[in-house]
């Protein structure tokens, strides 16, 4: 087996080598598979997966997110905007390996978790005008949300000022994702796969999530005694986390989470909404199939020299091939991204399939019917 991510030095001379996930095969020009291939889990990496909708990119990070929970060593935590990801918990196909995993629906963060000068945009407040000003203020006095409504209540501050600023509060706490018992650091170092489930949550709250977790990891790993495992988070649709409130931290992890060995992993449909570090940081980048220009541009912009030809050329067209540019041994490859072991959530519903259900519960409630009842 191959190992992408992991230098040549580094190579094992074994079919199997240690703290590698099976990731799929390379794929060659006439279409025929060949050598299995891994990805590195052994140190930590800055990963990019993109792809149009449909063309296996959520695919692809469930494949990492069951790799990186069967490794020793390894807490990985995915954040799952959309439901795809639940499935993890599931049993495993046939013979393979079981995926521990626990998912926690609705999770709730520290208010505290979130900067105090992050506060006002992430509910929609200028920090320079007055409202926003307070409630600054009141982030940087009071760790939870009922603390800072009652440091805003209480300022020496004009009434619209103050009511403008609880009603943008209110906001936040109709949200439902703060709690002054939210998700600490011991959760998120657990030894199984932790999903964050946050299918049907707003994008400002979701964003506020994923800040909370990149900085609990971070802190976490760069503290004095820091947790033994090393922290994988693998962000879904992270044009939406990067939009928000979790741009700062994620562009850290980015950018300084490999000394303190914190991996980070962004998924995205839309790679020309994410910031040129993002593409530029990762040292593994699987492309899928992509059809907008600015998509592409992005990547051609952030394409490295050694790249054989240009990124618009390479790119596959297959559902589950990606182009996959590994900054570790400075080498491209075309890749067929193996079956997951577990199910996949992202499926999309068809009508024929509702139809078909729909069909056969109509026969089955015309013979179970009694017949006075026809």
């Amino acid at each position: 087996m191959h190992v992408v991510g992991r230098d040549r030095e580094r190579q094992g001379n074994g079919e199997s080598p240690p703290m590698a996930g099976h990731l799929g095969r390379y794929l060659a020009r006439d279409g025929s598979v060949g050598a299995t291939v891994g990805v590195d889990l052994d140190r930590p990496h800055a990963g990019l997966v993109v792809g149009k909708r449909g063309a296996g990119k959520s695919h692809t990070l469930g494949v990492l997110a069951e790799a990186a929970a069967r490794a020793r060593g390894v807490a990985p935590v995915v954040v799952d905007p959309m439901g795809a990801f639940g499935g993890l918990a599931s049993d495993s196909a046939d013979d393979a390996e079981a995926v521990p995993t626990r998912v926690i629906d609705a999770p709730r963060i520290r208010a505290g978790a979130i900067p105090a000068s992050q506060w006002p945009a992430l509910i929609g407040l200028d920090p320079a005008g007055g409202p926003g000003a307070l409630v600054w203020e009141a982030a940087a006095s009071a760790s939870t949300l009922a603390g800072m409504l009652e440091h805003v209540n209480a300022a020496d501050s004009q009434r619209a000022v103050r009511r403008a600023a609880t009603n943008h509060l209110g906001r936040a706490r109709e949200w439902r994702v703060f709690d002054p018992d939210g998700i600490g650091r011991d959760e998120l170092f657990d030894p199984a796969a932790t999903v964050l489930s946050l299918n049907g949550v707003d994008d400002a709250p979701t964003s506020a999530v994923v800040a909370a977790v990149a900085r609990l990891l971070y802190d976490a790993r760069a503290g004095d005694e820091p947790p033994p495992r090393l922290p994988w988070l693998l962000v879904d649709e992270a044009h939406v986390a990067v939009d928000g409130v979790a741009g700062p931290a994620l562009r850290t992890l980015l950018t300084r989470g490999r000394a303190p060995g914190v991996s980070l992993v962004l998924a995205t449909q839309r790679p020309a909404a994410l910031p040129s570090v993002a593409a530029s940081q990762a040292d593994l980048l699987f492309a899928h199939r992509l059809t907008s220009e600015a998509d592409i541009d992005a990547l051609e912009r952030a394409s490295p020299t050694y790249l054989s030809g240009t990124v618009r050329e390479r790119l596959p067209s297959g559902r589950g091939e990606a182009l996959l540019v590994d900054d570790g041994t400075e080498s491209t490859h075309t890749i067929q991204v193996r079956a997951r072991h577990t199910p996949h959530g992202g499926h999309t519903p068809r009508a024929s399939e509702v139809a078909t259900a729909v069909d056969d519960e109509r026969e089955s409630d015309r013979y179970e019917r009694p017949k006075d009842d026809v």
